[in-house]
């Protein structure tokens, strides 16, 4: 839950910011259960991408459908609501549970207090707000091995619960808030703008998502700061501008497999950037580090064209095996 500036469908060459986007007085309870709600979506959507093309993936962390988060997440004028909404009779909790999960199987539940993963504590280091305590909990799921072992407070009773995960990308998805439409990667984290989930069905969220994780599976951030490409002002030009296309191209090609891997219709992802290309790139006044939307459609109608007889999943393009070469 951080708050960030910066074109749809973007791969960050800087780390992500954290921040949370509150009015002065912070959020309320009612605002905090309407996120809650989104990101679960979110979750239930990189849930699916993310197990589903676990092999196209060089990092895997076991993936246990569990959204966790700490109270340290959240600005001091919102603690008091965060405390209402999600209880955090610990400093991490989870805030949701994807359907059919491994954690939802093992009997996890939203509101559940994380006491200790794998049996290493949790506690709150961080000055609010900010992801660390978040994130050091899910370091502790990602060290562990096939089966997580959660100790949860429920109801003030401690107890353990193990949780047989899935092998999953290494992946974590947020929402961030904000009035942008955002989405960005950093290698590591896929944050996809609220506003996306405001308006548009789950498929059409995937779209992005995937094009995102894509830039992950792709090693994009990391080949493009080899390559010596520059955000900022100076991506916008000669060859920063072309590598930063380039592989924004190779992210919507390879989006189109992660979705039907995920069992999506990959045919949403042309009909997305038709309807709504223009909503999100900028028309004229577009990101030159960004492909034309009417060059984006064709790039992503011939690439489904491959799947038209439904080869078997996972499908996995010549793109991935190129992901170790220099962008030049």
């Amino acid at each position: 839950m951080r708050k960030v500036h910066i074109v749809a469908a973007t791969l960050l060459l800087a780390p992500i910011t954290p921040a949370i986007a509150a009015a002065p007085t912070g959020l309320s309870v009612e605002s905090l259960e309407v996120l809650r709600s989104y990101d679960q979506r979110l979750a239930t959507i990189g849930w699916r991408l993310a197990t589903a093309n676990a092999a196209l993936c060089d990092a895997r962390a076991p993936a246990t459908g569990a959204v966790l988060h700490a109270i340290t997440q959240y600005e001091v004028v919102t603690e008091a609501a965060a405390r209402r909404a999600f209880d955090f009779a610990t400093p991490v909790a989870i805030e949701a549970v994807v359907a059919e999960s491994p954690a939802a199987r093992a009997g996890l539940r939203a509101n559940d207090a994380v006491a200790a993963i794998d049996g290493h504590p949790l506690t709150a280091t961080a000055k609010p707000p900010s992801v660390v305590d978040r994130d050091a909990a899910l370091a502790a799921i990602a060290r562990g091995g096939e089966t997580v072992r959660f100790t949860i407070v429920r109801d003030r009773e401690r107890r353990d619960v193990s949780v047989a995960a899935t092998p999953g990308c290494a992946a974590t998805f947020e929402v961030v808030l904000g009035p942008e439409m955002t989405a960005q990667s950093d290698g590591r984290v896929v944050q996809i703008g609220v506003r996306f989930l405001e308006r548009y069905r789950d498929e059409k969220v995937a779209v992005v998502a995937a094009h995102e994780l894509a830039h992950i599976v792709l090693r994009h951030r990391a080949r493009l700061e080899a390559a010596g490409v520059k955000g900022g002002l100076f991506g916008e030009l000669g060859r920063n501008a072309r590598l930063s296309q380039r592989a924004e191209e190779e992210a919507d090609r390879l989006g189109v497999h992660l979705l039907y891997n995920a069992g999506y219709d990959p045919a949403v992802a042309a009909r997305f950037w038709r309807a709504h290309g223009g909503e999100i790139d900028g028309g004229f006044f577009r990101s030159r580090t960004h492909p034309a939307t009417k060059l984006r459609v064709a790039a992503i109608e011939a690439e489904a064209a491959t799947l038209a007889a439904a080869p078997p999943r996972p499908s996995t393009p010549a793109l991935v095996a190129q992901r170790d070469q220099p962008m030049k």
